[in-house]
């Protein structure tokens, strides 16, 4: 069997385990840091915990395993060993903070399975009923310059593929090695970084599934205006990536773009929308004048999960009560035979 065909049965075997054809991700790390007492205002965003208060990232990982998720990604969305730097930290303080922000997740699972394990004669038949895995996320270049470009795609002339490839290498190669099960390539806003990640991976003979997922304007471009037809074809030729899709998007685009890559690929497909909000990346506010309330969000979901979408969560701005519903909305399927 082929390496590209392990890292595809990676995600319908961890399915297969889940009794049901779908898995649950979590939801909005940031918002939930903020509820919690955090204050994010810095280029850092929710990577900032990692350094002042790794025990709220946990609290919220826990949040998210409560109310049904299982597929928790961890806070090195905005972590980068640059951006760390930046803020005065040595080179392996930066790495240790990547190493961290897997380690949480991970302690956050531990610390889920052993309250679901107590008073139980079978400890591995709960375990193996709700499998969890962490997926370590990968942020675009743009969260690091943090400027919105991971909302519009747009680089500059300057910026290439082994510009990318230069950025992202070592984080890669360390998150590869932290222990999560998968890495999230999150808000992919242009081919261009689809490729960067895809080389990336060949080239450092990268061990463990990815995912990539893009960000979209609509249900055919992502948000550079870069075809999804052409990014997923990235995607699919990859032999790292188990799977691919859609995060940080309106829920309206997500039924079309679902179908859109579909065509271009036989790949589980991954969604996780924001709130239906849009970012200024300008004024660094969400704008609330579509916002989807959770009734709204949850509304689509069968009809994702029936157009192809195995993996499904949210993003932006959607909390726990989002997943909950997600996760009530998806278990009134009948379970898949054993």
């Amino acid at each position: 069997m082929s390496s590209s065909l392990n890292h595809t049965k990676f995600i319908t075997n961890f399915l297969e385990k889940s009794r049901y054809n779908y898995a649950i991700l979590d939801g909005g790390l940031a918002t939930e840091l903020e509820r919690h007492g955090a204050d994010l205002n810095d280029p850092l965003w929710s990577a900032k915990c990692l350094i002042h208060s790794p025990h709220l990232i946990r609290r919220v990982h826990l949040d998210y395993l409560d109310a049904g998720a299982n597929i928790i990604i961890s806070a090195s969305y905005q972590a980068t060993i640059q951006g760390f730097e930046d803020k005065g930290l040595s080179k392996a303080e930066s790495e240790g903070l990547l190493r961290r922000s897997v380690e949480i997740a991970r302690e956050a699972r531990d610390i889920y399975n052993d309250r679901c394990t107590k008073g139980s004669w079978d400890v591995n038949e709960i375990v193996q009923t709700r499998p969890i895995l962490v997926a370590a996320s990968v942020g675009s270049y743009g969260a690091y310059l943090a400027d919105g470009s991971e909302y519009s795609g747009d680089y500059g002339e300057s910026v290439s593929v082994e510009t990318l490839k230069d950025f992202h290498r070592k984080r890669v190669q360390i998150l590869a090695d932290s222990g999560a099960d998968l890495i999230a390539f999150e808000t992919i806003p242009n081919k261009l970084e689809a490729m960067a990640y895809a080389e990336l991976l060949q080239e450092e003979d990268i061990k463990i599934p990815a995912w990539f997922s893009f960000s979209c304007k609509n249900g055919t471009n992502v948000a550079s205006g870069d075809s999804i037809l052409e990014c997923t074809s990235i995607a699919d030729s990859c032999k790292n990536v188990a799977a691919v899709g859609v995060n940080c998007t309106p829920p309206r685009f997500i039924h079309d773009l679902i179908l859109n890559i579909r065509k271009a690929t036989d790949k589980p497909i991954v969604i996780y929308p924001n709130s239906g909000e849009t970012y200024d990346g300008i004024r660094k506010q969400w704008l609330k004048t579509t916002r989807e309330t959770d009734k709204d969000f949850v509304s689509y979901v069968k009809n994702w999960h029936e157009a192809g979408a195995s993996l499904v969560g949210g993003c932006c701005r959607t909390t726990p009560n989002t997943i909950r519903a997600i996760a009530q909305i998806l278990s009134q399927k009948t379970p898949q035979p054993n």
